[in-house]
C-alpha cells in the first residue's frame, strides 16, 4: 500500500469514527478549533499531517477516541454491506452473474433555522442537514418532525416509553410525546448561510 492509499484509508477510518459518534464534520472540527473544511481534508486523506502522531491524537480526541482506535479501524478490512433479506424476485439470474438489489437511498433533508435559540451552535439562516429516520446520539443534533408538520431542532437527550427529550444549548429541555411524532432524525451537517 502506498502513502496515498494509506492516507485515504486513515481518512476513511476518521470519517467512520466521526459518524459513529453522530457528529458532523463541523461539530467534530469545532471541538478542536478547526473548520469543517479543514476536517473534511483530513477525512479525504489530503492533509500530510494525518500521519503525525500529535495530529492523530488531536483529531481522535475530538471524537473521544485514541490514535490506536483510528489505526485499528484503518487496518481492519472493510466491512461487507448488509443487504436486506428479500424474496427471490429481487434478483435475476444470468447464469453465474446476478443483478443485485438496489440499496436503499439515504434520505437527507434540509431545514433552515429561523431563530437564534440554538446559538452559538447554529443561528438563524443556518441550514441543518439531517438524515431521515437515522437515530441521533446522546448530545448530538436531532430533528423531531411532528404530526402538525412542524420541525423541532435540539440536542438529543434521550427517549423513553412516553416520548423523546431535546435540549437547547442552554440545557433547557423539551419533551415530545410519541403520539405527536412522525419522525426522529439525526443531524449530519450544519451548513453556514451564504
Amino acid at each position: 500500500m502506498n502513502e496515498q492509499e494509506a492516507a485515504i484509508r486513515i481518512g476513511e477510518a476518521l470519517g467512520r469514527l466521526r459518524r459513529e459518534r453522530g457528529l458532523s464534520q463541523a461539530e467534530a472540527g469545532a471541538r478542536i478549533g478547526m473548520t469543517s473544511q479543514g476536517w473534511s481534508l483530513y477525512e479525504a486523506g489530503r492533509r500530510a499531517g494525518l500521519f503525525r502522531p500529535d495530529m492523530q491524537k488531536r483529531l481522535t480526541s475530538a471524537l473521544d477516541a485514541t490514535p490506536e482506535d483510528l489505526m485499528l479501524l484503518a487496518e481492519a478490512a472493510p466491512s461487507p454491506i448488509a443487504l436486506p433479506v428479500v424474496d427471490g424476485s429481487s434478483v435475476q439470474s444470468k447464469g453465474r452473474d446476478f443483478d443485485p438489489v438496489a440499496s436503499p437511498k439515504i434520505r437527507r433533508e434540509h431545514y433552515r433555522l429561523d431563530a437564534d435559540d440554538m446559538g452559538p451552535w447554529a443561528f438563524a439562516g443556518t441550514i441543518i442537514e439531517y438524515e431521515k429516520d437515522r437515530p441521533p446520539r446522546k448530545g448530538g443534533g436531532a430533528v423531531v418532525q411532528l404530526r402538525n408538520g412542524r420541525l423541532h431542532l435540539g440536542l438529543w437527550q434521550g427517549s423513553d416509553d412516553r416520548g423523546v427529550v431535546l435540549a437547547n444549548v442552554d440545557g433547557i429541555q423539551t419533551q415530545f410525546l410519541w403520539r405527536d411524532i412522525v419522525a426522529v432524525s439525526a443531524v449530519t451537517a450544519r451548513l453556514e448561510p451564504d
